[in-house]
């Protein structure tokens, strides 16, 4: 497949220095790309590596226009890095171009479901009596869809997502064992929602759970019974979120972190790898908090001492300068 730059500036916008009749044939780093390629350049320590660079065109910010121009083709635009993402979306539109919506043959749907004529329901997949899939939408490969549960427009679900097993719920029977809670409730996706492969989202108990527009999940994320999380939140692989956690709008949840149950997390939260949250956050910032493992009673007595650690220390260096 081959793109000419012209058409190109003309879709996505930009300024076009060199020959709008070029074509590129693929979409490369500044490293490895080709004079038939397409490259970007978003981090100017990286600019060094512009004029050394083979790509037919490069994407550049204002600040890079003369070094690019100097060099070959390049486009002018004001967030390299948001144009070649365009451009990204541009290149699989036009590669998809002769996939038509529909269903698969092997694909297996509830008469009682809604799917959208406009949506791509792919092979081996489930979707449940009531649920509902919007336009444009596409389920990837073996991915299952509860029943009633909504998902909404222009939805990306990865190979192996499950949308609507049951929460995480059992009352102890007093005796050792465990009686079920039956998950009544659904699981509600808004537009523009991206799902990693093998992510898996619980129904509700009674309420539902609730994805916001504009989410982003990685692979293998656990989302248990009635989380709700905010519009544009991203999730980075392997994060799991406890029941009826909140967690706003505009966050970034880093990989392998964790979020305790029945907490909230207010908007515009940025949560480290590995950290496990295990009290609600109500202001906006960035967040750590990784501490080794151990016997429950000496854990506890260390994190309170390492809290007043600081404090500590201050009282140390006051006694130092005492004994001066």
């Amino acid at each position: 497949m081959q793109l000419r730059l012209g058409s190109i500036v003309k879709e996505l916008g930009g300024e076009l220095r060199g020959n709008p009749e070029r074509l590129v044939d693929g979409l490369a780093p500044l490293e490895s790309a080709t004079p038939s390629q397409l490259s970007f350049l978003a981090n100017p320590k990286y600019a060094q590596q512009l004029a050394a660079s083979r790509a037919g065109c490069v994407i550049v910010a204002e600040s890079m226009r003369d070094q690019a121009v100097a060099r070959g083709d390049c486009i002018v635009a004001a967030e390299p890095y948001l144009y070649f993402a365009r451009v990204t979306q541009l290149w699989k539109r036009a590669l998809d171009g002769a996939s038509a919506p529909g269903v698969h043959p092997s694909a297996v749907v509830d008469p009682d479901a809604v799917i959208d004529p406009t949506a791509r329901i792919g092979p081996l997949c489930i979707v449940e009596r009531g649920a509902r899939i919007g336009a444009g939408t596409e389920l990837k490969g073996r991915v299952s869809i509860g029943e009633n549960c909504v998902v909404g427009e222009r939805c990306i679900l990865h190979p192996g997502v499950v949308i609507g097993a049951d929460g995480f719920g059992f009352a102890p029977d007093g005796q050792g064992a465990w009686e079920k809670i039956e998950q009544l409730g659904a699981v509600r996706i808004g537009n523009d929602v991206e799902i990693g492969a093998n992510t898996c989202i619980d129904r509700g108990a009674l309420g539902d759970t609730v994805l916001e527009d504009g989410v982003k999940l990685d692979n293998l994320i656990q989302i248990a019974h009635n989380v709700r999380i905010g519009k544009h939140t991203a999730m980075a692989g392997c994060a799991a979120v406890a029941g009826s956690a909140t967690i706003g709008a505009y966050c970034t949840i880093g990989g392998r972190a964790g979020i305790l149950g029945h907490l909230q997390i207010v908007d515009h939260v940025h949560i480290s790898a590995t950290s496990l949250v295990t009290r609600s956050i109500l202001k906006p910032g960035h967040y750590t908090g990784v501490f080794p493992i151990d016997d429950n009673a000496a854990w506890e007595k260390n994190a309170a001492a390492l809290k007043q650690l600081h404090k500590l220390r201050e009282r140390i260096k006051a006694l130092e300068r005492g004994n001066d």
